[in-house]
């Protein structure tokens, strides 16, 4: 609910990247990520293809629940500041992307000619604002020493996502520069990598529709959270207190009958 762009970026390059790995195997190298068919033979269309469809179903699978969780800040910022986000970090990474190979190549000698597909930069980039905005939540504790909070299992896919290929740590470590690039507002990047609202108007009129989801009735709001998941949280503790009210009062019970 409140999010159509995270439910579109959930849904759709989803299901492209199923039929390319179940049925359409022969088109999949449009959307290959070549950097060496970008630098020699100036193919700038598959920084589009390759940067957005991931070909990869453990990378399509991991994306898709870091995106699920990320949806808080479409909810939060409101969707033209969440796209423009995404625009930002998409294009800056772009050009971190190929800065980083170079640099790879002149330090260690290694020359890569291609990188994992799919829209992972920007899903990177989405850890900085997660983890300077969100507060943290300690949820339990496990053996007494490691302790489990609201935002464990986001860097656990985050950490899968990034053992998942060989030089996916490209487009994560382009995808966290680009992401503090943005959130800092150096040199006023948000200025300039923005959506028109005059092109997030078109979209709210024909896509949004779409994508839209109807506000769930059978969800009491409980508490003054700002956003539908803090109210979540709230009312979870809400029962949580409900339910240990209800074992300390039939404790006593039974000592009484005692």
């Amino acid at each position: 609910d409140k999010a159509p762009l995270s439910k579109s970026l959930l849904l759709v390059p989803s299901a492209i990247s199923i039929l390319l790995t179940l049925l359409f195997q022969h088109y999949q190298k449009f959307f290959a990520y070549n950097l060496q068919a970008v630098k020699e033979d100036f193919q700038i269309w598959r920084l589009v293809c390759g940067r957005t469809i991931c070909l990869d179903l453990k990378d399509t699978f991991c994306s898709s629940l870091l995106i699920y969780n990320f949806r808080i800040f479409e909810r939060r910022y409101g969707s033209r500041k969440f796209s423009s986000f995404l625009l930002g970090a998409w294009m800056l990474s772009a050009l971190f992307d190929l800065l980083l190979v170079e640099i790879t190549q002149y330090i260690f000698g290694i020359t890569i000619n291609s990188l994992p597909s799919g829209f992972l930069g920007p899903v990177f980039a989405l850890f900085v604002p997660f983890y300077s905005s969100i507060p943290r939540v300690q949820v339990t504790q496990v053996l007494g020493h490691f302790s489990i909070t609201n935002k464990s299992l986001v860097y656990i896919l985050g950490l899968q996502l990034l053992t998942s290929g060989s030089y996916i740590w490209i487009l994560a470590l382009s995808g966290l520069i680009s992401g503090i690039c943005y959130n800092s507002s150096i040199l006023k990047v948000h200025q300039i990598l923005c959506v028109p609202r005059w092109v997030a108007k078109i979209f709210s009129w024909t896509l949004e529709p779409v994508f839209s989801s109807v506000e769930p009735t059978n969800e009491v709001r409980v508490g003054m959270g700002a956003t539908v998941d803090i109210q979540r949280q709230q009312r979870m503790e809400l029962l949580d207190r409900q339910i240990m009210m209800s074992q300390v009062a039939q404790m006593r019970r039974q000592r009484q009958q005692q």
